[in-house]
């Protein structure tokens, strides 16, 4: 057999039927070399049935977000991987190859762009006039950058919401005997109900599509399921009138329950939401319709659909408002469910906060965000030794030793097995490089990648959500992300990707993303801690910056000059 015909057999062997997409496992190449077998692994690893919401049709999650651009540019993305060499780089346009350039063994070997549009046209309209030519495709953060870990990947900075928002408003991160409102269990709202109840509270997650129910308890993030909102509520009332932590899944449409609960007085300590309004016309279903209406009204009438999934919208944030009214604590999850709300008439919509001013912004200052690793050797004792070894890393960490040892009992993997933690600067360069070691020890059976979600310290420019009430009013100031996206590429990032529109929708946000890979060299350690040293670097800079005083000592305490005092404070 040629070699054209070896190589298109395997490629048709890894990525031709795409509901059978799975990442090699092992500690054989497929590629030339872990640089480059990596990013294949974690390509193929998004499109996989246990971790992608629609792998047929290539989107992984977020409503739309997708790992390539079409069936013909995944092929071709995998084409280009198996052959690609190490002094070569690989660049995608919005999930499709459109080069190799010759560089260095020390650049990148990927660099991704996703859904980028000059920003007077950067409207969902022009967004969805373009991808409709074949011209561009929605990345989302983590799905078009190939470092999506299922539900996993968001689940410990939603318990890190939860537990802050105890600490703040109850005086105690423990939240049981706590009750929580919240609708949404796709790929990112999924992570909900586990988190809730690793922070002890019983929780009522409304989601009206039943599949997305039924993979969430099989993948035991959700405990329970009802279609009868009295009998949901009755169970979640036991289980805090006992202290007892409880998820339940109540099959139905957010825009009619959640105001209908107001309307009764049934009153819950905390109340967000996380289905996928950034994107209304693929990711929010409007009153009177169910999913399979749902998408054939999509199809048949999409501006009449935006229409009715706004109005919804719309009657959704009434909802929640009143909640407000009622004494409860209510905040945005980063969905731009309040910005479509405004669309839709609701003048104040924005009268609840985002979870970053509102919880999250203190970690960010000291360059708190979520580190994440994958083994590509697909075998869970490898993430096991790592857990061993962070544990020993980071005793003083009380929050990471409790994540640590409640995460393996709780929490099932999706795709290749991988953990996700939040560690702070410094932090994350120790436990990269302590990985690196395990795997050059043999401890480790196979490389490992290390990356990101994109909602991070310094990744990010969404005024929605992460840059939401910047102390300085830099809110939308867009710079910080390309100069972290430009900055890994310097440091050595294995791959490196800058998007458009993730979380939040088009012409809400722009963010990076980078993955570096764990192979127990040395050359690989030396940028493993320059990368995992300057990405959240950029994070507590960007707050420094701002005048937030915490950033301004870490930055102090770590050496990190700030060749200028910061901004003046409006």
């Amino acid at each position: 057999m040629s070699a054209t015909r070896s190589l298109d057999a395997t490629v048709e062997a890894l990525c031709g039927d795409l509901s059978a997409i799975r990442a090699p496992r092992g500690s054989e190449l497929n590629a030339r070399s872990w640089s480059t077998e990596a990013p294949l692994r974690m390509l193929l690893n998004n499109l996989d049935a246990e971790v992608a919401e629609r792998p047929e049709e290539l989107v992984v999650y977020g409503g739309s977000g997708k790992a390539a651009r079409n069936p013909e540019a995944l092929r071709a993305l995998v084409r280009s991987l198996l052959t690609l060499g190490d002094d070569e780089t690989l660049l995608v346009q919005s999930g499709k190859p459109v080069g190799v350039f010759r560089t260095s063994p020390a650049a990148p070997r990927v660099l991704i762009a996703n859904s980028l549009l000059v920003p007077r046209w950067a409207t969902w309209d022009e967004f969805r006039r373009l991808e409709a030519l074949g011209l561009t495709m929605f990345g989302q953060m983590t799905a078009g950058s190939w470092i999506y870990i299922g539900s996993q990947g968001i689940l410990q900075g939603t318990y890190q919401t939860f537990v802050a928002a105890g600490e703040k408003h109850f005086g105690s991160a423990d939240l049981a005997g706590r009750t929580i409102l919240t609708s949404g269990l796709g790929g990112m709202g999924g992570a909900q109900p586990l988190a809730a109840t690793l922070a002890g509270a019983a929780i009522l997650c409304i989601e009206v599509d039943p599949e997305r129910i039924r993979r969430r308890l099989e993948t035991r993030y959700l405990a329970e399921a009802s279609e009868s909102l009295e009998d949901a509520l009755e169970r979640v009332r036991a289980a805090a009138s006992e202290g007892r932590a409880l998820s339940v899944g109540l099959l139905g449409n957010a825009a009619e329950i959640v105001p209908e609960l107001a309307r009764r007085g049934e009153a819950f300590d905390l109340v967000t939401d996380q289905t996928a309004a950034h994107d209304p016309l693929t990711g929010y279903v409007p009153i009177g319709l169910d999913v399979g209406a749902a998408a054939a009204l999509r199809e048949s009438d999409p501006d009449e659909y935006l229409r009715r999934a706004r109005e919804s919208i719309a009657r959704h944030v009434e909802g929640m408002l009143e909640y407000v009214r009622a004494g409860s604590h209510v905040f945005d999850y980063g969905n731009n469910l309040r910005g479509e709300a405004l669309e839709a008439g609701v003048e104040d919509a924005f009268g609840y906060p985002g979870f970053v001013p509102a919880y999250i912004r203190p970690l960010f200052c000291r360059g708190v965000g979520p580190f994440r690793w994958a083994a590509l050797s697909g075998d869970p004792g490898d993430i096991a030794a790592i857990d061993r070894m962070l544990l020993e890393l980071f005793p003083e960490d009380g929050a990471l030793q409790r994540w640590l040892t409640l995460a393996p009992e709780r929490v099932a993997f999706q795709g290749l097995p991988a953990r996700i933690c939040w560690l702070g600067f410094g932090d994350r360069a120790r436990a990269g490089l302590a990985i690196n070691e395990l795997v050059r020890s043999g401890e480790v059976k196979a490389p490992v990648v290390i990356g990101r979600d994109h909602l991070d310290s310094g990744s990010v420019a969404s005024p929605y959500r992460e840059t939401e009430s910047m102390r300085d009013g830099s809110d939308a100031i867009a710079d910080w992300p390309i100069l972290n996206a430009l900055l890994n590429v310097a440091a050595g990032a294995t791959w490196v990707s800058v998007h458009h529109g993730g979380g939040v929708g088009i012409g809400n946000s722009i963010h990076a993303g980078m993955v570096v890979v764990a192979d127990g060299s040395d050359e690989m350690a030396e940028r493993l801690e320059r990368v995992l040293t300057t990405d959240p670097g950029t994070g507590v800079l960007r707050h420094a910056d701002a005048g937030y005083d915490e950033a301004v000592a870490t930055a102090e305490e770590h050496g990190l000059r700030l060749p200028l005092p910061p901004s003046p404070r409006p």
